[in-house]
């Protein structure tokens, strides 16, 4: 049954947003047939902007939909997300502005760019194709979260499904990465109101913080062999690896790294990843709600599980007007991301498949046309996710695009800092990397991320991205000395160690040219063979 009260504040307070997303073209105006202008917003967001961006594309549906409802249905090992997101920015710091450097310095919009200068197009192409697939499965997790939230308020699922497909195509399609930092504001100011409140309110309605731990110590009680208030030894060397593995992941999304290459110098990413820790306070009292779910007594919907944990959470403890409110900010905190997301995928597809091996020979304006194409195709690949991927945990939606992403590692980050590794042993660890770890997840029926190994007589169990990388960097470490022992040909490296350092003075005179070019006005071949002479 609908709650018209609820439905009513969310309408207003979500179509107030979206609007805002429509009107995202006209914000700092460039030429959005440019496929930097439409995917990377012209390179040209400061702190602010982009602190709030990769804010909103960091802190997903993941954070207040998955992790919640980790934490209710198990307890103590949920809070891997916590040390994840602080091993996370330390790790980001010692590559994400040197990716930046090159990137600017080579006019790289994906990963992918920079994999076929550094290491050749066929790797480059398996680099975008393993940042699509990854990708999809975190849209699906974001169209999932709107859903969830649709449903509390008693809108039918294949309704809700409907809605948040329409929303999220129309205005990425639109306004491009424009929409998503002007909604990412407004979410978060959304979502930091709605969880303070709560970690408030709903503890003082319940009796107190004892209280809630009273509750939870209960369900210990009840539930011994699922649930745990702290971590049993069995869950050490699950709960590290999940942390590590997921930090080690990323950064190496096609999304964050869209949202980094939108700043406009090394001294916005390096402000960031020192201020954006600040979330992760923020995601700490949203896993603490999942807590709280089980001292109001939550009976989680059958449909979601414990994923509807948090929703259902607000709906019985706030008034109407206020959940409805709550909801929307959800919904917003999921639409944002999933924007991003979507737009980060376009571009991969459409600089490193299309462009490469169809139409090398298009025009700006073909291939923003198409980005924004495939901006709507990744979205019905991302709803198959959720009609045909198990979501008994929405967690393993993301788990899984780690496990995929993870694999680039090798021929990203640590191809920012060498090039000694054999392009074929890159490609074939990468390769067997992605074999072995989907191979893990599909033994066990997408259920579960984490694999349990036997050495001796001795057990263990592992996140399956740490497992697969492994393998991954084995094989290319050992087959690269093969290779050249063999006299087998890597290829050219068409980078410049100069490439990868700052460049003030360089860097503010392509930004000004660039500048130039975004504009319609100035779109000259004179301007444009000044900016690729410099």
């Amino acid at each position: 049954m609908v709650n018209w009260e609820m439905l009513g504040v969310f309408i207003f307070v979500f179509t107030a947003v979206s609007v805002l997303g429509f009107r995202a073209a006209h914000w700092r105006a460039g030429d959005l047939h440019r496929l930097q202008e439409w995917g990377l917003a012209g390179r040209r967001f400061g702190t602010i902007a982009s602190w709030f961006l990769l804010g909103g594309d960091i802190y997903t549906a993941y954070s207040f939909i998955a992790v919640p409802g980790l934490v209710f249905a198990s307890g103590a090992p949920g809070f891997f997300a916590i040390p994840y997101l602080i091993l996370a920015y330390p790790l980001a710091l010692l590559v994400l502005p040197r990716f930046w450097s090159v990137a600017r310095h080579r006019g790289y919009i994906t990963p992918a760019d920079f994999v076929r200068e550094r290491f050749g197009r066929d790797l480059a192409l398996v680099v975008a194709i393993t940042g699509l697939l990854a990708t999809m499965p975190y849209i699906a997790l974001q169209i999932f979260g709107i859903e969830v939230s649709l449903a509390q308020m008693g809108v039918p699922i294949e309704i809700s499904l409907i809605i948040a497909f329409v929303i999220l195509a129309a205005y990425t399609y639109t306004g491009g990465l424009r929409a998503p930092a002007i909604i990412a504001v407004v979410k978060d100011i959304c979502i930091w109101l709605v969880v303070l409140v709560a970690i408030i309110y709903i503890p003082l309605r319940l009796g107190g913080m004892g209280n809630v731990f009273a509750a939870v110590y209960a369900k210990a009680l009840l539930h011994p062999s699922t649930f745990h208030t702290s971590l049993r030894p069995a869950d050490y060397s699950p709960y590290v690896s999940l942390a590590l593995g997921s930090a080690l992941a990323l950064f190496l999304y096609p999304h964050t790294l869209t949202g980094v290459l939108s700043t406009n110098s090394r001294k916005v990413i390096r402000r960031n990843l020192a201020l954006l820790p600040a979330y992760t306070l923020l995601l700490g009292m949203i896993a603490l709600l999942g807590y709280v779910a089980i001292a109001a007594g939550i009976e989680p919907s059958t449909a979601y599980q414990t994923n509807s944990a948090l929703p259902a959470l607000f709906a019985k403890m706030f008034p109407a007007w206020f959940a409805g409110f709550a909801f929307a900010a959800i919904a917003i905190g999921a639409l944002a991301p999933a924007a991003i997301m979507s737009i980060a995928a376009a571009n991969l597809f459409t600089r490193n498949i299309y462009r490469e091996y169809f139409r090398p020979n298009c025009t700006e304006r073909e291939e923003s046309k198409t980005a924004r194409t495939v901006s709507l195709l990744v979205k019905l690949g991302a709803l198959a996710f959720i009609l045909f991927f198990p979501t008994t945990f929405a967690i393993n939606l993301q788990l899984l695009s780690n496990i995929w992403i993870v694999q680039t590692l090798p021929v990203v980050f640590l191809g920012l800092y060498t090039n000694w590794f054999h392009r074929r042993a890159l490609l074939i660890g990468l390769i067997s990397g992605l074999v072995i770890g989907t191979w893990m997840i599909v033994a066990q029926n997408f259920l579960s991320s984490v694999v349990a190994l036997s050495f001796g007589g001795f057990n263990v169990s592992v996140y399956a991205a740490i497992i697969a990388l492994a393998l991954n960097l084995a094989v290319s470490t050992t087959l690269t000395p093969l290779f050249r022992l063999l006299r087998i040909r890597s290829g050219e490296d068409e980078t410049t160690p100069t490439d990868f350092e700052s460049h003030p003075v360089i860097d503010s005179q392509i930004a000004l040219l660039e500048a130039q070019i975004s504009q319609p006005a100035t779109e000259t071949k004179a301007v444009r063979e000044t900016f690729h002479a410099r």
